[in-house]
């Protein structure tokens, strides 16, 4: 039997706990893990629901958290150790920074025989000050030195940690993209939309664009706001648009809409027991510009109500969200950062633009508004992108060919 300890830093909505426990799961019966993960941050939708449906029982450190506190990484540290004393596994496997930082140390000092860590994105650009990103870098660059592999999940991010930030060389590190099961994607999609348009009193000729994800900075939502208000002023058509997801950034946004002149207002909290389906046939939610919609975990009814999907983040891995989007047959428009041109098909499933660039997000996305037709083709070629790409069969035999090499 081989022991995996697998440590993610916290269990949130993203492509990280959907890896870690795709990976928990399914790989061949040969591998013991033992899932490890910290809390998730009050402003985030937690993700147990995901690991209950697998049937992974994941062991929390309260210790690990996101946010720095050498008191508290101190003593996840000394848990992780205790740990692989226990446990003895024949490899660790470290997801994000705070996990990766702890858990590689621990390991290196424990002599584990296999070390691997996954970037699932990084703090090398738009996050910090310089001082504090070369900080960052160098630490990367020490605990790569403790690994015996680095995995990212895209072409592009392996040459940013390769050439760009020079955190380790090309020999180190192996390229292993996420993986999901989409097929909930394709089932009743004409169902799942008639209910989410209904829920919004969405009419058949207005034409929904969302942007899924946590609201904070590094999201960028605000030129989501302003992409969005210039192609208002620009259409005959009626546009409305979506922000589902929460985060400190809520209350800001909302000020920021009320500036641009937008009328908001708040959809329904969902409990994750599913939507309501209105009153009388009614909508629970009155037609506006902007809807804030909290975080709703049936993600695949909102890809089904929407028409057009965003992304406007100024660094990502990999947007779990345009995977999603893809899978369910919806166009994309979306900042060029990350590894999104990895992603998508630029140009033929999405058409994206730079993080400052107004003017050009909001000519894509008025082409689509005016363009059912466009919307149609670029909709329908993001499933044969997507389905063997990002499947978590084609991630579990990746990860197991990669854990079999380092153990000879």
């Amino acid at each position: 039997m081989i022991k995996v300890l697998r440590i993610i830093n916290r269990f949130n909505l993203g492509g990280p706990t959907h890896n870690a426990a795709y990976l928990t799961r399914y790989l061949p019966p040969e591998y013991e893990t033992l899932l490890v993960g910290g809390m998730w941050d009050a402003s985030e939708e937690g993700s147990r629901h995901i690991l209950q449906d697998l049937g992974v029982e994941p062991l929390i450190l309260p210790e690990m958290r996101r946010d720095i506190a050498p008191w508290r990484d101190r003593s996840a540290y000394r848990r992780i150790k205790q740990l692989i004393k226990d446990f003895e596994p024949d490899i660790v496997h470290t997801h994000a920074s705070k996990a990766g930082a702890v858990g590689r140390m621990a390991a290196a000092e424990m002599g584990v025989k296999a070390i691997v860590h996954t970037f699932h994105g990084h703090v090398f650009h738009s996050y910090f000050g310089q001082l504090r990103t070369n900080l960052y870098k160098n630490i990367e660059r020490y605990l790569a030195r403790k690994s015996d592999r680095i995995v990212a999940i895209s072409e592009k991010q392996k040459e940013e940690l390769v050439d760009e930030h020079r955190i380790t060389t090309a020999d180190k590190v192996r390229v292993v993209p996420l993986g999901f099961d989409l097929s909930r994607f394709r089932e009743d999609m004409v169902a799942k939309r008639a209910l989410f348009r209904r829920v919004y009193g969405i009419g058949p000729d207005e034409i929904a664009v969302g942007i899924i994800g946590r609201l904070v900075p590094i999201k960028n939502h605000d030129l989501f706001l302003e992409v969005l208000r210039a192609v208002e002023r620009r259409t005959d058509r009626r546009v409305r648009g979506f922000i589902i997801g929460d985060g400190e950034e809520r209350d800001r946004l909302e000020q920021r809409a009320r500036e641009l002149g937008m009328a908001q207002v708040s959809g329904p909290v969902f409990n994750g027991h599913g939507f309501g389906h209105g009153v009388n046939g009614k909508p629970m939610v009155a037609p506006a510009t902007l809807t804030f919609t909290s975080w709703i975990r049936e993600v695949d009814i909102v890809m089904a109500g929407l028409d057009v999907v965003m992304l406007t983040s100024l660094n990502e891995g990999t947007p779990v969200s345009l995977i999603e989007a893809q899978a369910a047959d919806r166009p994309i428009v979306s900042t060029n950062v990350g590894g999104i041109e990895n992603v998508v098909v630029p140009g033929s499933t999405a058409l994206l633009s730079g993080t400052d660039d107004v003017d050009r997000m909001a000519e894509h996305l008025l082409r689509l508004v005016d363009d059912a037709d466009l919307r149609q083709r670029m909709g329908g070629g993001g499933w044969a992108h997507v389905r063997n790409k990002y499947h978590y069969t084609r991630l579990v035999d990746d990860m197991a060919r990669l854990y079999g090499e380092l153990l000879g």
